[in-house]
């Protein structure tokens, strides 16, 4: 039995780098056919938060606007006709940015061409293909610890830095490192979105501005990813004693 409704965030997509946000092009295109031939259609992320799609639907979000979701995944995904979601961190777009946050620094040195960001035209082209263009903040901070003013400007700006460079409206973000808390989620609603994303369980009273995803690594090929994307896994994974376990794990550590 499979799900009506699932919300895939993904990140990179790379043959040679070993990251474990990295997935393979070949491990993508087969995933999308499984997908395919369980009769899945893609939607934007904010239409299978908000809107009312008829069927089996699967929103994929790409968070970081890495260049290689250009390369690798819009093909892939064209040639279904699926949309998809990519969520930017607005300052590190273009050759000039950086993605130079917490968990990529030990990448910087060797495989610094991997964190290369798609620019503004490479993004206004994909939302020209139906791709929903939704904010990952402006630096990738981690919101929860952020004053007021920094957490407002973060918000505001990324959402308007889009809205200019693109010329579409942004109504979704992406919360980095998966990572709101109440407070987070007042601040988004005072910015204007309508849809957010997180990755981690979601916050009690959070709605559509916190909902979950399930996250694809470079890990989760084959029977890995046919197990996270049935409905079976879904229950299991929701179950409050799996919960704490996952929380146990996850203690401590931040995932991108």
């Amino acid at each position: 039995m499979f799900p009506d409704r699932i919300i895939l965030c993904y990140h990179a997509v790379s043959d040679e780098w070993p990251s474990p946000i990295a997935v393979r092009p070949g491990d993508l295109h087969d995933q999308l056919a499984l997908l395919h031939r369980r009769g899945y259609r893609g939607v934007t992320f904010t239409e299978a938060v908000r809107g009312s799609p008829r069927g089996r639907v699967v929103a994929l979000t790409f968070d970081d606007a890495h260049l290689s979701v250009h390369e690798h995944a819009r093909p892939e995904l064209g040639a279904l006709g699926w949309p998809a979601t990519v969520f930017v961190p607005t300052r590190c777009v273009g050759p000039s940015g950086s993605m130079a946050w917490e968990g990529n620094q030990r990448w910087m040195q060797a495989w610094g061409g991997e964190l290369r960001s798609m620019g503004w035209p490479e993004l206004a082209e994909l939302a020209t293909q139906g791709w929903e263009i939704g904010s990952h903040t402006r630096t990738h901070p981690f919101l929860p610890a952020l004053s007021p003013e920094a957490l407002k400007r973060e918000l505001v700006g990324s959402r308007q830095d889009i809205e200019t460079e693109v010329g579409i409206r942004c109504e979704s973000v992406a919360y980095p490192y998966g990572a709101v808390d109440a407070r987070v989620i007042a601040a988004a609603r005072a910015a204007g979105y309508v849809a957010g994303a997180a990755t981690r369980d979601g916050v009690a009273g959070g709605g559509d501005l916190a909902r979950q995803r399930v996250v694809v690594g470079r890990g989760d090929a084959g029977h890995r990813f046919r197990w996270k994307s049935q409905l079976v896994t879904r229950r299991v994974l929701g179950h409050p004693r799996v919960r704490r376990v996952r929380a146990g794990v996850h203690a401590g550590r931040v995932t991108a």
